[in-house]
This record gives structure tokens, C-alpha cells and sequence, in this order.
């Protein structure tokens, strides 16, 4: 999708009240009114007024600004998450990267939810921010209709977009899952199992990379994948490990660290060697991972880079300055440890 903007716009790039009146077939002051107090007009009217809202991705501006080069010096920036420790470091590196700026940030947590992303991105567009900073390249159709309306910079984190227009800091979480899963393949295990949780688009993707891998080997297994949309916790990892074993695995990949710690737990507490009896691999490297014992064979993501430099790419957009690379590919490393 090119987010640098599209269709009929003004000022800052977003539909205004009058073009959506005129797709609704009423007057501005209606729409306004349908917006504000819909009780004081009548369904057909309100049903008219919201397809039109829909489609043109309108969002009120509260402040109202008539210049189209007003600025803000805000920016939001939406994650899923303010407790995962991964997205603790990819804010850490988006607050160091706008520090010496003028710049505010407007921080949302979208909670994994596309109900959330689009109502907190309604919210804080009324804001009129300069730029926005979003998780992922995967957002529900209303999202997509909104961030095509604009025309302010966006930039994607974690995830690497696929247009050529697009901005976007992140890897390829496709070729990291099927990186962890050819190491595992290299060690000589066959029965590779697959825990994943939340089922996100980047564990999707790692999925993805697994399924792969484990293709070109011959090793493919569907059977031999525990997927719930449950949030990962450690304790989810452990249930998640028992039912696993009994699939006769003899590695598991697990889509992050979190579920990996629960595996090996759950190992421990019922006489399961790591990795003798079973090799336990994870993903991110949260710091807990090469200090357990075993200490955790896991991929490595650049989550504060990530961070940083997504907030720099989009401060020199801001800027009019032209960026070097408008898809940042940071990369992972694979960290090899003892349980595997």
C-alpha cells in the first residue's frame, strides 16, 4: 500500500467534513450533527453519514488546523504491547531517537486488537501528528483506508514492508523462523514441533518460516504444531510443552522466548532432559535467555535499533529530508545455546 497519500485531500492529507457530506448527500451542518449528536437525525441519514466516514477514512480534527504546513510536533506511535519486554526496547529506542528533537510522542497500546488500533488511531489523528509510527505492516481495512488518506510519513516497525513507497524498519520474520528451524534440522533432530501463541502476523510469519524449512527437508507435519491465539506467558509455555511431548517431538520451536522459559520449566519438573531428551529453541533473547540453565538457543532481534532507527527514518521524512533507504533491514542473529 503507498501511505503517501491517495484520493481527494487537503491540508494534512485527511477527508474533510465537507467531502463527507457530499458522498452522504447532505449538508455539512448534517453530517456535523450526525457526527456529534446522531439521536437528532434520522437512521437513514446517520447509516449515510458513517459508509461515508467509512470509506473516505474521515477522522475529526479537533484542532482544526487550516495550514497545511502546520505542525504538531507530535507523533504517535501505536504497539501492541507496554509490557513485553520487546516492545519496552523498541520504545526505549524511539524515545532516544526523538529525545534532542522537539517532538512529543503519543503512545498507544493496541493490546494486539484491530478494534483498538483503529479507535486509538481515530483518537490521536484528531491530534494532527506529523508523523506515525505503527507495529507492523498488517492492519484491519478501516486502518488501511485511514493511513492511505493521509499524507504524513508512516513508518512500519519489526516488519518489513513490500511496496517500494512504503517506510519501514524492521527483518524478515519468515527467513528467521526458517533460520531457527534449519539449526535445528542441521542438529539432526526430525520431529521439530511448533508452539505458537497470540498468533500475531509476526509469529504467523515465523509459522511461516518454519513450515518452510521444515518442507524442504521433507519433515513437514501439521500434526506436529500447538497453536492457540492465547497471550504467551510462561505458564502458557508449559501447558503448551506437555502437550507437545506427548506428540513424541524431539525439538520444539517455540515462537518466543517467553513460551521457551515455560517449556524448559515444565521439563525440568517432570524429569525431561534439555536437550538430551528434547532440544528447546526460542525467539528474541529476552536477557532471562542465556542466564537459564540450559541457557536458551534463541534468535537475537535488533528491538532497540529497531526503535531507533524507525524514529530517525521518520524525523528526516518529517524533515524533508530524502532517506538513504526507505526499507531498513536490521536482521537477527541466531544465538546457539545449550538447549539445543
Amino acid at each position: 500500500m503507498n501511505r503517501t497519500g491517495a484520493g481527494k485531500v487537503r491540508g494534512t492529507g485527511r477527508a474533510t467534513l465537507e467531502e463527507v457530506a457530499t458522498l452522504a448527500g447532505v449538508s455539512t451542518m448534517t453530517a456535523s450533527r450526525a457526527l456529534s449528536q446522531p439521536r437528532l437525525v434520522s437512521e437513514t441519514t446517520r447509516a449515510k453519514v458513517e459508509q461515508a466516514v467509512i470509506e473516505l477514512g474521515y477522522v475529526p480534527n479537533r484542532a482544526a488546523r487550516a495550514l497545511a504546513s502546520a505542525h504538531s510536533r507530535v507523533i504517535v506511535v501505536l504497539v501492541p504491547s507496554l509490557s513485553n519486554a520487546v516492545f519496552t526496547a523498541v520504545l526505549d529506542g524511539i524515545h532516544d531517537a526523538v529525545g534532542a528533537s522537539q517532538y512529543q510522542l503519543l503512545i498507544g497500546n493496541t493490546r494486539y486488537s484491530d478494534a483498538e488500533e483503529e479507535k486509538l488511531l481515530n483518537i490521536y489523528l484528531q491530534s494532527n501528528p506529523d508523523g506515525v509510527l505503527l507495529s507492523g505492516v498488517s492492519h484491519s481495512p478501516h486502518v488501511q483506508r485511514v493511513l492511505g488518506s493521509l499524507q504524513i510519513p508512516i513508518v512500519s516497525m519489526m516488519d518489513l514492508a513490500e511496496g517500494e513507497e512504503d517506510l519501514s524498519v524492521g527483518f524478515s520474520q519468515l527467513d528467521a523462523g526458517s533460520t531457527m528451524t534449519r539449526h535445528l534440522i542441521d542438529k539432526g533432530y526430525r520431529r521439530i514441533g511448533f508452539i505458537g501463541a497470540q498468533l500475531d502476523e509476526r509469529t504467523l510469519r515465523r509459522a511461516d518460516g518454519y513450515r518452510q524449512a521444515m518442507r524442504a527437508a521433507g519433515l513437514a507435519d501439521p500434526a506436529l504444531e500447538v497453536m492457540t491465539a492465547e497471550p504467551s506467558t510462561i505458564a502458557l509455555g508449559a501447558r503448551l510443552m506437555q502437550r507437545t511431548l506427548a506428540l513424541g517431538c524431539d525439538a520444539v520451536f517455540c515462537c518466543n522466548d517467553d513460551l521457551a522459559h515455560g517449556a524448559i520449566y515444565h521439563c525440568q519438573r517432570h524429569g525431561v532432559r534439555v536437550p538430551h531428551d528434547v532440544a528447546i529453541a526460542g525467539f528474541n533473547d529476552l536477557p532471562a535467555s542465556e542466564w537459564m540453565m540450559p541457557s536458551l538457543t534463541t534468535v537475537d532481534t535488533p528491538r532497540y535499533r529497531i526503535g531507533y532507527e524507525a524514529a530517525s527514518l521518520l524525523l528526516d521524512v518529517i524533515g524533508g529530508r530524502t532517506p538513504a533507504q526507505r526499507r531498513i533491514d536490521l536482521g537477527f542473529t541466531l544465538r546457539a545455546r545449550e538447549s539445543t
